[in-house]
């Protein structure tokens, strides 16, 4: 029974966590404006940066990224048992995508993505960031780097010998991130996405 109390409680305890608009709320307390009503409507760093520069997104970014390693370590602290810390992970993505403090509106789940990975696996981590920066720097596309980065999650758990749920737990992130940049794949194939640099 408590087994299953701490459970429910980690798991609602990551999606609000994941559901915490950063971007949102760092951006009102700069200039008073709602992100939602500029660039793309994103409440994540990207937009952030295409709106009001690096200044801004970049604490946006961090604090997008802590808040899968908190979810994770939460996790871990309290049952350290990979499935429970797997699906911690999991629903403060979804937090960071439908977050229940803006209307179930939220971001795209790139940056807290990463924090969800760093706290599950370094070396993981790092090679998606690689694959991510490296695909930005070629082609200025951050939306295709968050999608490659994202689809190369469960080949890394692979190639670095994690089990079966680290895998699925991979292919579900790889496919939320993917879905949730639905709008800019169409965008890429129409040649009118936004690059890196462009503001808004």
């Amino acid at each position: 029974m408590i087994f299953i109390v701490l459970t429910v409680f980690v798991l609602v305890a990551a999606y609000l966590i994941g559901s915490l608009p950063f971007g949102y709320l760092l951006t009102r307390a700069l200039n008073k404006a709602d992100i939602r009503n500029y660039g793309s409507g994103n409440i994540g760093a990207t937009n952030v940066l295409r709106v009001m520069g690096w200044k801004a997104a970049l604490p946006v970014f961090i604090l997008d990224m802590l808040k899968g390693v908190a979810a994770v370590l939460l996790a871990k602290a309290v049952i350290d048992l990979p499935v429970v810390y797997l699906a911690a992970g999991f629903l403060a993505l979804i937090g960071h995508s439908y977050p229940v403090f803006l209307g179930f509106k939220g971001g795209k789940a790139a940056a807290t993505g990463i924090g969800v990975l760093v706290a599950l696996s370094g070396w993981a981590a790092l090679s998606l960031v690689a694959i991510a920066i490296l695909v930005v720097a070629i082609t200025r596309y951050v939306s295709l780097g968050s999608i490659l980065g994202a689809l190369s999650v469960p080949l890394f758990f692979w190639v670095f010998g994690y089990g079966l749920p680290y895998i699925i737990f991979g292919l579900a992130t790889a496919a939320l991130i993917a879905g949730r940049h639905h709008e800019n794949i169409g965008r890429l194939f129409r040649g009118t996405e936004s690059k890196l640099g462009s503001k808004t």
